[in-house]
């Protein structure tokens, strides 16, 4: 079974790759941007046409949250045009699509965690150009998995983990924010979860939500990982209003994994747990 992977430098490419060889029934192709332009819709069909997958996951996205405010069109190109090129040419070659979507389509004005048929209102333009992806791939066909996701991060690419670790060892003190709540995701455990649904062979199509289980604040997530990693900080809880950003975060994104654990039966590890077997 081909697997076709775009996006493969990013931190879930990276992820898939790692646990590749646990899984020799399936022939996994990984295309980094300049293998696979997921906005040429040419360049798109020229590839399915070479390699023939019966599974495309899309981990090509634009995710740089905040620089989205000042540059709209390039995040739409890629999370929105990028999106249904694929969707069209996943059609074409009757190929099933998992495409990675994110909690920034929620406001994060719920108290209780979201599921898959909560109303969308995103605040940013990430959020919005990852919700018109979606809508984009559920108008040209019904083969496709939308997994959305959280607070994503690994050994790989760039992350909040590594960016902690790094300015842990350039200074003494880190203010973090506290008042925003959410899951982290380890991009291994989601690689594996996506290879899950996969092997399944369900075809039971439609928006999963997928993170690890528990909830925090990105302080409490920088105070593990430091506690883990024995590094010694003086770290400080601070609220958002301290730390402005161009976008405005879900205060809360706590994302509800019932279904894809009910239909799929994977075990999805508590983010603690996970953090603990990331390896540096």
């Amino acid at each position: 079974m081909v697997v076709l992977v775009t996006g493969a430098n990013g931190q879930l490419g990276q992820s898939l790759h790692y646990i590749a060889t646990n899984y020799p029934e399936l022939h996994l192709v990984f295309c980094s941007s300049s293998d696979l332009d997921i906005t040429d819709s040419e360049h798109c069909e020229t590839v399915f046409s070479k390699t023939n997958p019966d599974y495309c996951i899309n981990a090509a996205a634009y995710t740089a949250v905040d620089k989205a405010e000042s540059e709209p069109e390039k995040a739409h190109l890629i999370n929105v045009v990028g999106a249904r090129n694929l969707a069209e040419v996943c059609q074409k070659h009757n190929t099933v699509l998992l495409h990675i979507s994110t909690d920034f389509v929620f406001d994060g004005d719920k108290k209780t965690p979201y599921k898959e048929d909560d109303i969308p209102n995103p605040t940013g333009v990430y959020g919005q150009t990852k919700l018109d992806g979606e809508k984009a791939i559920e108008a040209v066909f019904e083969k496709y998995y939308i997994i959305r996701t959280s607070w994503v991060y690994s050994q790989f690419g760039n992350n909040f983990m590594k960016t902690m670790l790094r300015l842990a060892s350039e200074r003494d003190a880190l203010s973090v924010v506290n008042d925003q709540i959410g899951t982290p995701t380890n991009a291994v455990d989601l690689a594996g979860a996506l290879i899950s649904i996969i092997l399944s062979n369900k075809n039971a199509f439609g928006i999963y939500n997928f993170s690890n289980e528990g909830q925090c604040s990105w302080y409490d997530f920088a105070k593990e990982i430091f506690e883990i990693n024995k590094v010694k900080i003086d770290l400080k809880p601070i609220p958002t209003t301290s730390y402005p950003t161009p976008a405005k975060r879900p205060p809360y994104s706590v994302l509800d994994k019932t279904k894809i654990n009910s239909t799929f039966e994977i075990e999805i590890k508590n983010w603690e747990e996970s953090l603990k077997m990331t390896s540096l």
